[in-house]
C-alpha cells in the first residue's frame, strides 16, 4: 500500500509537479485527474495509438476553446469528434465577443435585452446568430462558387475553418488535416444555415462520407485512445467506431453527468467494456469534475511532458 501524502504547495510549483502531488495525495477526484494525465502522456507517446477527441459545444462559449485549440494545433489528437454547436461558437467568437454573466441572472430581462445564456456565459444576438449568419451565408456561396456540391462534416469544417484566423480551433484543425467529425450537424446555427442554402441550391451534406473515413481509420488502427470530455452523441460515436478494433486502448472521461439514470453521458469506462467498446486490459479513468477546471490543469501539466 502506499501511504497518502499532503500537499507540499510552494510559490512557483510546476503543473507537472502539482499533479504529481495529486497522485500522491491519494484523494478522491485529484488521484483521478492526474491518472488522467498520466494514460494521456502515454497514450500520445504511443505512436501506434490513433487518437480521438471528443467534446460537447458548450466549453467552446468558454476560454476553454483555448485549450481545445492549443491541443490541435500541437497535433495531440489524429480525430476531432463534437457537435454543430462547436462551429457555432469557434466560427462567431472569431468575430464578436461572448460576455461573462452569471448563472442567477434574469432569463426574461435578458431575452427582452437580445441576449442569451450559456450557464454564466452571455451571448447577445449579434454574437451569434446574426453574425453566424452572415459568414455561412459567404462561405457557403464561395464553397458553391467553386463547383462543390456534396460535402462530409470534416470537409465543410475545413472550408470553415481555412476561412477564420488563428484564434479558432477549426483553423488549426485545417492546417493539421485533422478531420472534424459532426454526426448531428443540423442541430446548431451552422446546421440551419446550410438547411437554408439547400432550398435553393443542389449542396448536400453526406454524413455517411464521414462515416467511411472513420472506418478506414478504425480499421487500420494497431491502437487507440480517446479523451472524452462530457458526454452525448461525441462521446458514443468515438466509442461505437472503437468497437469494430475491439475496443479503446486508453480512455480518459471527463464528465459531472451521474451514472445512475442509464444515460450514456454519465455511463463509466467499465460499462463501455461490457460492449466491447473499450478493451478489458485498456488504461482508463473518470475524471469527476467540470472540465473548464480539470482541463487547464491537465494541459499545462502534460506540456511539461510531452
Amino acid at each position: 500500500m502506499e501511504k497518502v501524502k499532503d500537499f507540499e504547495i510552494t510559490k512557483g510549483i510546476s503543473a507537472d509537479r502539482l499533479a504529481r502531488q495529486m497522485k500522491e495525495s491519494g484523494g478522491f477526484t485529484a488521484k483521478s485527474l492526474a491518472k488522467g494525465v498520466d494514460i494521456i502522456e502515454e497514450m500520445l507517446k504511443d505512436e501506434k495509438s490513433l487518437n480521438f477527441l471528443s467534446f460537447p459545444a458548450c466549453i467552446i462559449a468558454t476560454g476553454t476553446r483555448g485549450i481545445i485549440k492549443d491541443m490541435v494545433k500541437r497535433k495531440w489528437f489524429s480525430t476531432v469528434i463534437t457537435t454543430c454547436g462547436t462551429l457555432d461558437h469557434d466560427l462567431a467568437r472569431c468575430y464578436k465577443d461572448y460576455y461573462q454573466g452569471d448563472f442567477f441572472m434574469d432569463d426574461k430581462e435578458l431575452h427582452k435585452k437580445g441576449v442569451s445564456r450559456i450557464g454564466n456565459i452571455l451571448v447577445p444576438n449579434e454574437s451569434y446568430g446574426e453574425i453566424i449568419e452572415e459568414k455561412m451565408l459567404k462561405i457557403l456561396n464561395e464553397i458553391y462558387a467553386e463547383g462543390k456540391r456534396e460535402l462530409a462534416t470534416y470537409e465543410l469544417c475545413w472550408e470553415i475553418g481555412k476561412r477564420l484566423n488563428e484564434s479558432s480551433l477549426l483553423y488549426w484543425c485545417w492546417k493539421n488535416n485533422i478531420p472534424v467529425i459532426v454526426p448531428g450537424i443540423t442541430d446548431g446555427a451552422v446546421g440551419y444555415q446550410i438547411w437554408q442554402f439547400s432550398q435553393d441550391h443542389d449542396l448536400k451534406i453526406n454524413v455517411l462520407k464521414d462515416e467511411k473515413l472513420l472506418s478506414d481509420m478504425v480499421w487500420q488502427a494497431k491502437k487507440s485512445g480517446a479523451l472524452i470530455i462530457g458526454g452525448g452523441i461525441s462521446k458514443h460515436h468515438v466509442l461505437w467506431w472503437n468497437l469494430f478494433k475491439h475496443g479503446l486502448d486508453y480512455a480518459v472521461y471527463i464528465t459531472t453527468a451521474v451514472e445512475y439514470d442509464g444515460s450514456l453521458s454519465g455511463a463509466r469506462p467499465r460499462e463501455a467494456v461490457s460492449w466491447g467498446k473499450i478493451r478489458e486490459k485498456a488504461k482508463t479513468v473518470i475524471i469527476e469534475a467540470d472540465a473548464t477546471i480539470a482541463l487547464p490543469i491537465m494541459f499545462a501539466a502534460l506540456l511539461e511532458r510531452i
